[in-house]
């Protein structure tokens, strides 16, 4: 397969505290990988030196072969992101608000009308598009930020926590685009605290800690990673968990058969 995310012995620090520590990652296309650990292990920081928000201290991050440094409009353009707390021009209506991310990918005013509409309607929104964003509740933001992200068809779609505020039916929404993405062999990137839509949806998992990968798992070949995901996570920060596999190499295997994972 493919890579069309590279993370290469990432590094990142705020002042003299080190919060990424030598992540490496290659997501291939057409997969759903997840990316996933307790609060303040890294996740969101990885997150933001991946689309640019901030600046990394060492190592590369490639988006379809751009380098979010040395080509960052190029990188930029490949993907569709989807932060955890939605942040929209709350002045616009939800249909201005997605018009305005449209025009800056250049999708076409008929691409546009089709895709807003099928978009609308699968989050359940399309009769509240012209209502400003100011009155919208999270949920509804949630839903704007998802269909902005979507508008213009990217190769890779980066989602920080997409199901809060989604209800139930809107979720299942969501699960339906991926598998649409992961069908045309795009390639998606989450993070998310509910284990349950990580199980059901991605094929491979990395689980940090401490600014390093503990553990990288292949739930589509290895179906047993699947269904004790939530035990091996546990493990990871659980109290009497051994300091020394904290410490190991990203893209460690966890040998379930051993771990009674079977």
């Amino acid at each position: 397969m493919d890579e069309i995310i590279k993370i290469n012995n990432l590094y990142k620090s705020y002042g003299e505290k080190e919060v990424i520590k030598g992540i490496s990652l290659d997501i291939y296309q057409g997969e759903v990988f997840g990316f996933i650990g307790k609060n303040g292990v890294g996740k969101s920081t990885t997150i933001d030196c991946m689309v640019g928000i901030k600046p990394f201290n060492s190592g590369e991050i490639y988006l379809d072969g751009f380098s979010i440094k040395k080509d960052a409009i190029k990188a930029k353009k490949t993907f569709g992101y989807v932060n955890s707390e939605p942040l929209c021009y709350e002045t616009m209506t939800g249909r201005e608000y997605i018009r305005f991310i449209a025009s800056i990918y250049k999708v076409r005013e008929k691409d546009f009308e089709k895709r807003l509409y099928e978009l609308a309607t699968e989050f359940d929104i399309l009769n509240d598009l012209d209502r400003l964003i100011s009155q919208y509740s999270h949920g509804m933001k949630q839903k704007i930020s998802l269909i902005s992200s979507l508008i213009y068809n990217p190769k890779i779609l980066i989602l920080d926590e997409p199901t809060v505020g989604l209800d139930v039916m809107v979720s299942q929404s969501l699960f339906k685009i991926i598998e649409e993405y992961r069908k045309n062999g795009k390639t998606v990137f989450v993070t998310s605290h509910n284990i349950d839509f990580v199980k059901r949806i991605c094929d491979r998992v990395a689980i940090i800690n401490n600014g390093k990968v503990i553990y990288l798992l292949d739930l589509k070949n290895k179906p047993q990673y699947r269904e004790h995901l939530e035990e091996i996570f546990l493990s990871v920060y659980s109290s009497d968990m051994k300091e020394e596999k904290v410490g190991k190499t990203q893209t460690h295997t966890i040998n379930v058969e051993n771990k009674d994972y079977r």
